[in-house]
């Protein structure tokens, strides 16, 4: 890590979190995609809830509990792939989309496992025990 973290939204994974959800609602609201309620709220949703973990984890002060929350993260980066695939399956989105998404939702899976090893090796252990 460099420079000086004092809030999530100086985090890189919580950025390329950010630009995940960003892609999934653009990619959502348009075509059969768009249509189909039930998948659109399902894949926005993950997308959603993976920078709104790192940020929760962040705010609970604590190493230990963030990486829980990290792997939470790591979760709903899985599920919102796994429906980039079933959309892509349905036609839903072209290869070029789901190239770009899927890519960009792997890339932050590998973030959150970075930064989740990090914070489980670090000396720091959070704001509350400075």
């Amino acid at each position: 890590m460099s420079g000086k973290i004092e809030s999530y939204e100086d985090l890189a994974v919580w950025k390329a979190a950010m630009e995940c959800a960003k892609l999934i609602y653009t990619i959502t609201s348009s075509g059969p995609f768009g249509q189909d309620y039930l998948l659109r709220d399902q894949t926005r949703r993950a997308g959603v809830s993976i920078f709104s973990n790192i940020a929760e984890g962040f705010e609970r002060d604590g190493n230990k509990e963030f990486c829980k929350i990290l792997t939470i993260a790591k979760g709903s980066c899985g599920e919102a792939r796994a429906q980039a695939i079933f959309a892509f399956e349905l036609g839903y989105i072209s290869k070029a989309q789901f190239d770009e998404l899927s890519g960009r939702l792997t890339e932050t899976n590998r973030q959150l496992s970075a930064f989740r090893s990090y914070l489980s090796r670090s000396e720091l252990r959070g704001r509350k025990f400075a």
